[in-house]
């Protein structure tokens, strides 16, 4: 089946809490993907942030953001009140994050949170023996780089470095306040996440997730499981992760990850990853899984190295650790982000583990015809197709920064007279190729300029602050993205025949009776809510308004297909005329 997809990460939501949140603006935006025709929400790793906010080097690969955790829930649940943080200024400009805002005051209102906090509570309770084989770890982490003020663990005291048990257990007696609050805050964050989930699938939508191949150095991750890495006697990194220099990089890219010690996972069955595999299978329907290369070999650049122009490729875990992985999951819906410099070696290993890979327009247009990334040159529909990712500049921000030879070929292939037609033209073409996926950033369909670019690798300071509002969600580009996914044949299956209209509208009410139940009994059967009447009647309201959208959106097709029929009578015609004048 035919589909499209929206990329936009969870921090980019709109919310009046100075950073995107699972609550209200996250359920708003999934009613406009359905609005829209789209079956597919993409999103950025969801792990904490550690220094530089970028998701991709986190504290824990297995903890969720305490950024996105919605202060209105947890009003709802009973920890927090109005003042507790809807007076906080939380930023001057509504389209960007102000990260150290979010960072001063999002714990501070967390923490109150934690002070009315139940912890008691038969359901916290269960979810810390669930998660215990990460969260124990994490908790303790967090609460001792808390009392280091920040400091990375590896300049901690040497007994909490080498986690020597005494000096362990010390920690935990002594912080033993400050553990329970972090484990609070990731509760609160899956409670979250997994109802906003369950109402993303019960409109028909999948998530796509993001797993990094690497962990930070500075993460629980590698504090509590060094035999996992290339580590010396003093737990240091022997060598980092990073790519050689290339045309675009004269020095390369020096990423400084500690490399995963492959023996090792081995020897385990690769139970690590697979209990990360896991993890995020729950989280998400589909992962892409970024750097995929490096499971057939990697870069390493000696530790101490400024720059990655001396390095070594080395071999990975190749199929096996996919295979492994099946053995105890069962099927695995994967994205290969195979981007970049692709050997025969790693399009065999694609080959074997079945998994789709990427192509990206904005890589297309060097002038090229032979290039594999123009859809002319799509072979497999097995494939997703993106105008551009996290990494690259929005369309327009590519106009402004590609070459002219670029440029005019783009014009050339795309049939486009004018420049500033481009970026719609670049849409329609991955919505055209035969790729099953088409994607492009939420950045495309505003037509946000360079300043919308999520992400410019190598670079600190200005990345990963792109934000929307909710004015910029109108019916008018619902409708716009619509006719797109119509016209390319990529509109979910139960928005296409007309016939199947009304079972359509009743099928989509029916699954979202059953989200609101399962949230409704999440309520009534777990923690008390204060705010239960209210709720209902949010809840009710919302059911009524997609009912009005449903028709409105079944309205919308009937006429468009009336429109249609009325343009094909008019062709019928025409040559009906042409025929006649012919024999004349």
């Amino acid at each position: 089946m035919r589909q499209s997809g929206i990329l936009m990460h969870v921090s980019s939501l709109p919310s009046t809490q100075g950073i995107g949140k699972i609550g209200e603006g996250a359920y708003a935006f999934v009613d406009f993907l359905v609005d829209s025709g789209v079956s597919v929400w993409q999103i950025l790793p969801l792990t904490p942030t550690s220094y530089g906010d970028s998701p991709y080097q986190s504290f824990s690969v297995f903890a969720g953001n305490p950024y996105f955790i919605d202060f209105d829930q947890l009003e709802k649940d009973g920890w927090l009140i109005t003042p507790d943080y809807a007076s906080i200024n939380w930023g001057t400009d509504p389209r960007r994050v102000d990260y150290t805002r979010i960072y001063t005051y999002c714990f501070h209102v967390l923490r109150v949170a934690f002070g009315r906090f139940d912890r008691e509570n038969t359901e916290f309770q269960d979810f810390c023996k669930r998660n215990a084989f990460w969260l124990d770890d994490y908790a303790l982490f967090m609460a001792l780089k808390d009392a280091n003020e920040g400091k990375p663990w590896y300049l901690w005291e040497k007994v909490l470095t080498d986690r020597e048990p005494q000096a362990i257990e010390k920690a935990k007696d002594e912080y033993a306040e400050d553990i329970a609050f972090y484990q609070a805050v990731q509760f609160w964050f899956f409670r979250q996440w997994e109802k906003l989930k369950t109402y993303v699938n019960s409109r028909n939508i999948s998530i796509i997730g993001d797993i990094p191949i690497y962990v930070a150095y500075d993460s629980a991750d590698v504090w509590a499981n060094p035999k996992l890495f290339l580590l010396n006697e003093n737990l240091e990194p022997k060598a980092v992760a990073g790519c050689p220099p290339d045309i675009f990089s004269p020095t390369g890219q020096l990423w400084g990850n500690p490399l995963y010690d492959w023996s090792y996972h081995k020897e385990t069955k690769y139970a690590w990853w697979i209990s990360r595999l896991e993890q995020a299978k729950r989280m998400y329907d589909t992962l892409r899984i970024d750097h995929f290369r490096g499971f057939e070999s990697y870069y390493a650049v000696p530790y101490g190295k400024e720059t990655a122009e001396i390095g070594i490729w080395q071999s990975g875990p190749g199929v096996e650790l996919f295979q492994e992985a099946e053995k105890k999951l069962g099927k695995l819906s994967i994205i290969a982000e195979d981007l970049g410099f692709v050997t025969q070696q790693v399009r065999q290993m694609l080959k074997e583990t079945g998994f789709p890979g990427m192509k990206v327009l904005q890589f297309a247009f060097d002038g090229n015809p032979a290039n594999e990334y123009l859809p002319q040159n799509y072979t497999d529909p097995h494939c997703i197709v993106y105008t551009g990712t996290h990494d690259n500049p929005t369309l327009r921000g590519w106009l402004s920064s590609s070459s002219t030879k670029s440029i005019g070929f783009a014009k050339r292939y795309l049939h486009c007279r004018n420049v500033t037609d481009l970026p719609t033209e670049v849409i329609r073409a991955a919505w055209s190729s035969i790729a099953q996926l088409a994607v492009a950033q939420m950045q495309d369909f505003l037509e946000v300029g360079a300043d919308g670019r999520m992400n410019t690798p190598s670079t600190i300071g200005q990345n990963w602050q792109f934000r929307t509002v909710s004015a910029d969600f109108t019916a008018r580009l619902a409708k716009r993205i619509f006719r797109i996914n119509e016209l390319y044949n990529r509109l979910p299956e139960l928005t296409q025949p007309p016939q199947l209209a009304h079972s359509r509208k009743s099928k989509t009410g029916r699954l979202r009776n059953t989200a609101v139940q399962q949230v409704l009994d999440q309520m009534n059967n777990t923690i008390p809510n204060r705010n239960n009447e209210i709720i209902k009647a949010r809840i009710a309201e919302q059911k009524s308004k997609d009912a009005e959208k449903e028709e409105a959106r079944q309205r919308a097709y009937l006429e468009r297909k009336m429109e249609l029929d009325l343009e094909k009578i008019r062709e019928i015609e025409k040559m009906e005329k042409i025929v006649r004048s012919k024999k004349k």
